[in-house]
């Protein structure tokens, strides 16, 4: 088993919380000098930058996994990662159609830019990615499995946007094996659940330093994304 160090939990300047220097090639290159092995890119509602990411990670020696952070209609922010970018792409269009008719306001929450493999802006997205979806929690979980995906509840002890700060509690009927814990946020039980430790990075200085991994016999994501799935292990 090899040690992989990992941050699943980035932000591209398609969130409009992130900066707009979080363009594919920086954050691929920032990845690279943090020395780590892994990233996820995981933006508000949606995955349009996710193919422009990929490409610019091909041949870097950096593993890269697709995903979506979602905000389910109790506002809880749950991360799905993918193995391909197309089914994140189309997991994240369903979720973006289904947010409310709210255009953003750049000047007041950030631009929500498209980006290509060369960070060249092609687009915007029009809908505040902020927004909560129309799909509730458990609806999130069932979706992710139908896209081929894993749901980890993001920063599940912080105070704002999480399951338990909105709900409580770890609902009984959703198999919740591994959890994103937020560093200083309240404490709690983690017994039962793997762990990861992610940056929720909006800047490039943000993005983990090599210090959070897993055991893993195999760099790829599916070996990955089956660990994170799997009942309690030592990530």
């Amino acid at each position: 088993m090899t040690e992989i160090y990992y941050d699943l939990h980035i932000h591209s300047a398609l969130s409009p919380c992130a900066d707009d220097e979080m363009t594919p090639n920086n954050i691929v290159n920032m990845a690279l000098i943090k020395g780590l092995d892994v990233i996820a890119v995981c933006d508000h509602n949606c995955a349009d930058n996710t193919p422009a990411i990929e490409k610019a990670a091909e041949n870097s020696g950096l593993l890269f996994i697709p995903g979506v952070e979602v905000n389910t209609a109790e506002e809880v922010h749950l991360l799905v990662l993918f193995a391909e970018v197309d089914k994140a792409v189309a997991f994240g269009d369903v979720i973006y159609d289904s947010l409310p008719d709210m255009k953003n306001e750049p000047e007041f929450f950030g631009n929500q830019l498209i980006m290509d493999a060369d960070d060249e802006v092609t687009g915007i997205k029009e809908k505040m990615l902020l927004s909560a979806s129309a799909f509730g929690l458990s609806q999130c979980y069932g979706m992710a499995a139908e896209y081929g995906g894993v749901a980890i509840p993001a920063h599940v002890n912080k105070e704002v946007n999480s399951l338990l700060a909105n709900l409580g509690f770890f609902p009984e009927d959703i198999h919740i094996p591994t959890i994103e814990v937020w560093r200083g946020g309240m404490e709690l039980d983690t017994d039962g659940f793997n762990l990861v430790y992610n940056s929720d990075a909006h800047t490039l200085g943000d993005i983990a330093e090599r210090q959070n991994f897993l055991l893993s016999a195999v760099k790829d994501r599916d070996s990955i994304l089956k660990k994170l799935c799997a009942k309690k292990d030592n990530l």
